[in-house]
């Protein structure tokens, strides 16, 4: 396929996508039956920001000229090892790799194994020379590069089995959300999207806040409290208890309203259902500390004004770019360098 072939067969993706088509929601709605955590609401906020922020016409071109994507005469097989934390949650990759020219070579997360196929699927009938470039497997083998995000403590298996292969290994990471005490209540009340979306088990999910020491937490807590009906799913709900408990018991200081329950907490990753949250003094000295920690750091939410800190407004972490990549780790040259 010439390029052109591939981002017109992508942006009828996008239409697709946007379209509301019922088997697709069937699809979703198996997968919510396989995996609690990947409601049928969770798949269609997720099907919309990929249709409308990644999958439209003038930005899939402005984005393969920025890189001048060349037509390839040899592709790469390049392996993709799927996570199962969001709905489509390596969607972004595998974009990248069918607009770069090579094959993936796909390797499904044991409980989202319906979504992507269909996706493929679709694909294949509307543009039969499209199923060559993708094959979804049980095992990886025969693959020229490596991309994949993992926990922490799995780094240091996948790259000991795939760091002889050029390679993508990304960290989990997670956004930080930075506050002054001036923000309005449609501010917290946004904010609170970037916390509580997707369960808050997104890269891009904000899991600690930086307030400084006169913040006053009540009206954060009333605007978080309008997400309260996120207790209703029993995964989340159960999270939310254990931690409740465990905080309880062990004595620790915390605020709760019913749905998110903050600690004060120097880790950037929080527990599900649980926020973290940390003093600053100065401006100045917090931009030192969040460039310190930019290797935990997905992304910041604020509306002040921090130099040499890249910021996103409330309420946005969940609409990433084609360029806004995981992990900080531009894909797209990776790939067109294979």
């Amino acid at each position: 396929m010439t390029l052109k072939q591939r981002i017109t067969l992508l942006i009828q993706l996008g239409e697709y996508l946007l379209s509301g088509d019922e088997f697709l929601k069937a699809v979703m709605h198996r997968t919510q039956y396989n995996n609690a955590w990947l409601t049928v609401d969770n798949c269609e906020k997720s099907v919309q920001a990929i249709g409308q922020n990644l999958l439209q016409a003038s930005l899939l071109e402005n984005w393969a000229k920025t890189y001048d994507v060349q037509e390839r005469t040899i592709s790469k097989k390049v392996g993709l090892v799927m996570t199962e934390s969001i709905p489509f949650s390596n969607f972004p990759d595998l974009l990248a790799i069918f607009l770069s020219g090579h094959q993936a070579i796909i390797k499904l997360a044991e409980k989202d194994r319906f979504l992507i196929p269909q996706l493929i699927k679709k694909m294949g009938e509307w543009d039969e020379a499209s199923k060559s470039y993708f094959e979804i497997v049980e095992r990886l083998t025969g693959f020229d590069a490596v991309i994949t995000t993992r926990n922490n403590g799995a780094i240091d298996y996948f790259e000991k089995y795939f760091g002889k292969y050029p390679n993508i290994i990304r960290k989990n990471k997670s956004a930080i959300a930075i506050l002054d005490g001036t923000e309005s209540m449609a501010e917290l009340y946004a904010l609170g999207n970037d916390v509580f979306e997707y369960y808050g088990l997104g890269s891009r999910n904000v899991s600690k806040l930086y307030v400084p020491k006169d913040f006053q937490f009540e009206p954060l807590l009333e605007a978080f409290h309008e997400y309260n009906s996120i207790v209703l799913n029993n995964k989340y709900k159960n999270n939310f208890d254990y931690n409740y408990a465990m905080l309880m018991l062990n004595k620790v200081p915390y605020k709760a309203n019913g749905c998110i329950i903050l600690t004060e907490n120097e880790a950037i990753t929080s527990r599900i259902a649980s926020l973290h949250y940390e003093f600053y003094d100065k401006a100045d000295t917090l931009v030192v500390e969040i460039s310190r920690r930019a290797e935990e750091i997905e992304c910041v939410v604020s509306n002040m004004h921090l130099p040499n800190i890249e910021t996103i407004p409330f309420g946005k972490t969940q609409q990433p770019g084609l360029t806004d990549y995981a992990g900080g780790i531009d894909t797209m040259e990776f790939l067109i360098n294979l």
